[in-house]
């Protein structure tokens, strides 16, 4: 709400020229606020605003904007300027921002890159989505092994406004083969010894990425070893780029979300909520609704199927919505903890047996537990002794059902990931809408054969 009452003085000071306020704007602000404020402006007059400061300023405040911004004004603005905003970003931004610009557009802002830029934006645009080289930035402190710790800290005084980070040194041979890492803190402890060389500072034991691994595997590997960069090598193990935490941190919380959001039977969003059209945001909600209404009409059929038996046994209706919440709720859980799991790194499809196994055994312990007190409640609503076999059909049912919803939920996510899919597309709904299914066949199945003894 601020923003949008804040929006009037922006275009005043635009109208005015006011150059001395507009400045103040931009570097009076964290650049991350400038950007928040400028919100609702059309791309023109951000750029005007952003006229009014430093190019490092510039550069910093517009990487904040939000994406498909920063993408209107590069495919709108002047082509040289845009070309300098573009030579300035980090190899990784670059790549994000470029890859949706206009094809015809986007030719004619290449041609005006620096060659190595250019040649650099075209060969990391070829790694596929989804893998570390997408996600890499080519910005890092490479060290030849050969060099001293006193010639080593020269070199990185020399280049240090072009690196990403400069808390890891990667040491390198001449052929920019990886062979180890010095942190900045052996660095300047080693500087005690000033002539050593880097080759004998380096730790040898380096965690890598490779360029094609999946971006899921670079999240596991940085958030198990807690460090703030990851090398990503080739085939050959020479040294292309790196994953820095912040890069790591944006991925994960896209992934939370969209998983989020898939767990509920919603298409995941291109833009934020309150930007995204209704029509669209409807379209990828009622798709997915549609999809439901169609599960939930199966258990509907299914009553119809059974409704003879229903009519006789009138007391049998009373426990349904006991019996399908059971099995969906357990295969929701079982469904929730492996899919956590399998984006965390703690399971894989490989242990799919040993994850069978282990929901079998709580479906078994849960139902029982759930049985107990069913038998107590289907005694009280149904009678005494004398209709002993009736009173077990609910607590019978409820652990088959609540065995078969683990076992359901735990399997169908192992499926779609050997599948090469998103387990997380296996959402809450469709597991509760097939133990539903289910359910109402187990729960009718086994009052016909109890009360038939």
């Amino acid at each position: 709400m601020v923003n949008t009452l804040f929006l009037p003085e922006l275009r005043e000071m635009l109208a005015d020229n006011n150059v001395a306020e507009l400045q103040e704007f931009c570097e009076a602000l964290h650049p991350a606020r400038t950007a928040d404020f400028m919100d609702g402006l059309e791309p023109a007059e951000i750029w005007r605003v952003l006229a009014h400061t430093s190019e490092s300023n510039r550069v910093t405040v517009f990487e904040y904007l939000p994406l498909e911004m920063q993408q209107q004004i590069i495919e709108t603005q002047d082509l040289d300027e845009m070309a300098g905003l573009v030579s300035q970003l980090t190899s990784d931004e670059r790549v994000d921002i470029l890859q949706d610009i206009d094809q015809t557009r986007l030719a004619s802002l290449l041609q005006r890159l620096p060659v190595k830029i250019r040649r650099e934006v075209l060969r990391l645009s070829q790694y596929p989505e989804g893998t570390a080289g997408s996600l890499m930035a080519t910005e890092f402190v490479a060290v030849p092994e050969h060099l001293t710790i006193r010639q080593a800290i020269d070199e990185i005084a020399r280049q240090a406004d072009h690196y990403e980070t400069i808390y890891y040194l990667f040491i390198v041979d001449d052929d920019d083969h990886l062979r180890g890492i010095v942190t900045a803190r052996d660095l300047m402890r080693g500087m005690r010894q000033p002539d050593t060389p880097m080759s004998e500072l380096m730790n040898t034991a380096v965690i890598t990425v490779n360029v094609l691994d999946d971006q899921q595997d670079v999240v596991n590997k940085v958030a198990k070893l807690d460090v703030l960069a990851i090398p990503v090598i080739d085939q050959e193990r020479r040294l292309v780029g790196i994953i820095t935490h912040d890069d790591v941190i944006d991925l994960v919380r896209d992934e939370a979300t969209d998983d989020a959001l898939r767990s509920v039977a919603v298409e995941p969003l291109e833009d934020t909520y309150l930007r995204t059209p209704v029509l669209e945001l409807s379209w990828k909600r009622g798709v997915w609704l549609a999809v439901l209404l169609c599960f939930a009409l199966i258990p509907a059929f299914s009553l119809k199927h059974y409704e003879t038996r229903l009519n006789e046994w009138a007391w049998l209706i009373a426990f349904i919505p006991l019996i399908i919440s059971s099995g969906g709720n357990s295969g929701n859980q079982s469904a929730t903890l492996v899919i956590t799991a399998l984006s965390q790194g703690h399971a894989s499809g490989s242990d799919w047996l040993k994850i069978v196994l282990r929901e079998l055994c709580m479906g078994l312990l849960l139902g029982v537990l759930l049985a107990v007190i069913g038998t107590a409640i289907s005694i009280l609503v149904i009678g005494g002794p004398e209709s002993f076999a009736q009173a077990m059909i609910v607590p019978v049912t409820l652990v088959l059902v609540v065995m078969c919803g683990a076992v359901l939920g735990a399997a169908l996510p192992l499926i779609f990931r050997s599948l090469g899919l998103d387990p997380a597309l296996m959402s809450n709904p469709f597991v509760a809408g097939i133990c539903d299914i289910l359910g109402i066949v187990i729960y009718m199945n086994v009052a016909g054969l109890m009360i038939g003894l």
